[in-house]
């Protein structure tokens, strides 16, 4: 490969891992070229991208990304695999693979700045993938969600339960309570009062009368 053709793959190999969430690195010696096949179809679904670089390269890109610790996963025929979101749906495609084509190595990997073992890489097989935690996630959002419409429906047939039954006893005047009590009430009083106070006299009158007899009576 020309110098210029090297340089660009070297560039090209770097972005790929700046860019990555983690990179995974197998060993594929032995594989068919139709087992690789299936093995990039699985990875693909996985949202992970396989590609077999040289060691030489890979090397000098992983320097130039400042991944350190990655030169010592570059023995052998190796693959790189980027992953673009979740590590955990590439790390099971490349376990379950392992179990059928016991030729897949699976080397180590790169995640957050950690380079891990192949124990450490095949581990995160064990765990739960993004969908996965998204999944559980809206399950149990909806189960809270049911249980607090369950709540309400109960209180509000409750409720009319207990209003249904106060109508069949009678109302709520059969129970003690009047809503409409005191106003009768204040009624009833303000009716008492004015039939108890005396009804008004003409004295006034009277006197008024007398006083004009008085000054015609001065007048003769």
């Amino acid at each position: 490969m020309a110098r210029p053709e090297k340089v660009a793959k070297v560039d090209e190999v770097r972005r790929e891992l700046d860019s990555a969430e983690a990179t995974l690195l197998t060993h594929y010696r032995g594989l068919s070229v139709g087992e690789l096949a299936e093995l990039r179809t699985r990875l693909r679904e996985a949202n992970a991208e396989m590609r077999v670089v040289k060691n030489t390269l890979t090397r000098r890109a992983a320097n130039a990304a400042g991944m350190e610790g990655f030169d010592e996963l570059l023995v052998g025929p190796t693959s790189l695999v980027f992953c673009h979101e979740d590590p955990v749906g590439p790390a099971k495609a490349l376990k379950e693979f392992q179990k059928r084509h016991p030729e897949l190595i699976v080397r180590g990997g790169y995640l957050d700045g950690e380079i891990l073992d192949e124990a450490a890489t095949l581990q995160l097989a064990e765990l739960e993938s993004r969908e996965e935690l998204l999944a559980r996630l809206a399950g149990l959002l909806q189960g809270a969600l049911s249980q607090t419409a369950r709540l309400l429906n109960a209180a509000t047939e409750k409720q009319a339960q207990l209003i249904q039954a106060l109508i069949e006893d009678g109302g709520p005047e059969a129970k003690g309570f009047s809503p409409s009590g005191p106003e009768q009430s204040t009624a009833t009083e303000t009716s008492d009062a004015s039939a108890a106070e005396p009804a008004p006299t003409d004295d006034g009158a009277s006197d008024a009368a007398g006083d004009s007899d008085a000054d015609t009576s001065a007048d003769d």
